[in-house]
């Protein structure tokens, strides 16, 4: 199978680069810069090599690098960003630290429209940057191929090398015509045929657990979300019976929601689904607990000991499996990646765990991806297309100390906000959209009196991938429904505001 080397230089997008690839239905394979020798890449025959960002300067000599001998290979590359400047920087031309001229943020990119990186691109349109360091002069036999406002070199190519750069990220949504521009390089510059399908990969996930765990029992850490429900049945069609589906109601779920998911998989799906109630377990280990980094390391690890204490009830059973994605693994920090928050199902895993392994058949794949998956495995739309809900449940979404009160106030403004946005946006639902309760109160007037209430704010955002992602623009009349209903009916609450952030440089959940 024809594939697309992603050489990872420890950015924050580089998973979603290979998801770009893969929308092409060409494979792309994600490899550490220094976990790759020249000699791997050649045995590999990529059809192409994609470098990608990085948090890193080029001139320190501690920044990671590659085999100069991949660009006398034959074989196209594309360096984005850290990427980019890189490949200028070993070629002898030189990269600047843009402390007067950094980009952060969209700018308006002018491209050569004669070169085939850009076919079909607009000569002037919008894209997304984000460095502090530029070119400031290119290696021989290299030219500008595209330049914004305060970067002359936005955009470069070695023609006869098919070597290209761009100092713009064309992986994210927010660069208007980057899909066009990443399709250019896969299926025109690359040449690579279109094989790489999600029937094919649901086939050999499921060929290769079968295999790998024959004979053993398996735990899975099911939350009733999309990707551990995902999970848990592309497990089932491996093994079977020997797949037992923990689901720990931690107190931290929607209104009503531990109820649902114990009908919906119990009942409705037929899996081996055992309901563990630790709410007060829960609580009484985040008592006092405001940080949110401690709180999922809290989390995470009072997961793995209910899951380790059923095991032990089960019997035989030293496998953990995850409803693990390639958000959850960039995020919590993998490799070189700077760590923006810990995962209760990746960065948040204690140590010391009885389980021998841990599985995760999604980690590889976005939500898009994995939804795709779950509709071709058969499981009911209204379920693959759920609101998407983190592993810690609302202890990410009550800001500071965790309390009974604060969860119950949370919850009652969740089921407003959820059931307005029903009745609003019937045709252009957000991508995903909940309640946040604040540390902060503000004073208000009911009637003749004063109060001094919690701030809720509101959030809904659309995207495809959930790597970036723009605010929605809700109508006035939802947003102002929310506000009268939560204030007029929960007590404790005196003030709504609405999160406008988009992701980068927000992210989607506040803590």
């Amino acid at each position: 199978m024809e594939k697309i080397l992603v050489l990872d230089f420890g950015g924050q997008y580089n998973q979603l680069i290979a998801r770009r690839v893969r929308e092409n239905h060409v494979y792309a394979e994600i490899r550490e810069c220094s976990s790759i020798s020249l000699e791997d890449v050649r045995n590999a025959h990529y059809k192409g090599i994609i470098f990608t960002g990085g948090p890193n300067s080029v001139y320190d000599p501690a920044s990671p690098t590659f085999d100069h001998g991949i660009l006398e290979m034959g074989v196209p590359v594309l360096g984005i960003c850290y990427g980019a400047q890189l490949i200028a920087h070993m070629g002898n031309g030189l990269v600047r630290s843009a402390a007067d001229s950094s980009e952060y943020g969209r700018a308006v990119l002018n491209v050569n429209t004669d070169c085939p990186l850009f076919k079909g691109v607009p000569e002037e349109s919008v894209c997304w940057m984000s460095h502090s360091d530029f070119i400031s002069k290119l290696p021989d036999g290299y030219e500008i191929i595209g330049h914004t406002a305060n970067c002359t070199i936005a955009a470069y190519e070695n023609s006869e090398k098919r070597i290209y750069g761009v100092q713009f990220h064309p992986e994210v949504t927010h660069t208007e015509f980057g899909k066009s521009i990443l399709r250019n390089f896969v299926l025109d510059i690359c040449e690579c045929h279109q094989e790489w399908l999600m029937d094919s990969f649901i086939e050999t996930t499921v060929n290769e657990y079968r295999q790998q765990l024959k004979g053993k029992k398996v735990l899975l850490a099911l939350s009733g979300g999309v990707d551990s429900s995902v999970a848990a049945v592309l497990l089932h069609r491996a093994i079977g019976n020997d797949l037992y589906c923990v689901f720990v109601d931690h107190g931290l779920l929607r209104k009503n929601e531990g109820d649902l998911v114990e009908s919906t998989f119990k009942k409705g799906m037929g899996l081996n689904l055992i309901r563990v109630n630790a709410k007060d377990r829960f609580l009484s280990k985040l008592s006092g607990v405001s940080d949110p980094e401690t709180k999922r390391k809290i989390i995470g690890e009072e997961f793995v000991r209910v899951f380790e204490e059923e095991a032990a009830k089960i019997g035989n059973i030293d496998v953990l499996a995850q409803g693990t994605i390639y958000p959850d693994v960039i995020e919590s920090g993998k490799d070189k990646s700077a760590v923006i928050k810990s995962h209760h199902n990746v960065g948040g895993l204690p140590e010391t765990m009885s389980f021998k392994s841990v599985v995760e058949p999604l980690r590889d794949l976005f939500k898009d991806e994995v939804r795709e998956v779950g509709i071709k495995l058969g499981i009911p739309y209204d379920l693959v297309y759920r609101q998407p809900f983190p592993g810690p449940g609302l202890a990410v979404r009550v800001i500071g100390n965790i309390t009974e009160e604060k969860l119950n106030i949370l919850k009652d403004a969740d089921e407003i906000f959820r059931a307005e946005v029903g009745k609003y946006c019937k045709e252009e639902i957000p991508s995903q959209y909940f309640a946040v309760l604040t540390d902060l109160r503000t004073v208000g007037v009911m009637g003749d009196f004063r109060t001094y209430g919690y701030t809720v704010a509101v959030r809904a955002v659309r995207t495809d991938d959930f790597m970036t992602a723009q605010w929605s623009r809700l109508p006035y009349e939802l947003l102002e429904a929310v506000s009268n209903r939560i204030i007029n009916e929960i007590q404790g609450v005196s003030r709504v505001v609405y999160d406008i952030t988009s992701k980068p440089p927000g992210t989607i959940e506040w803590e």
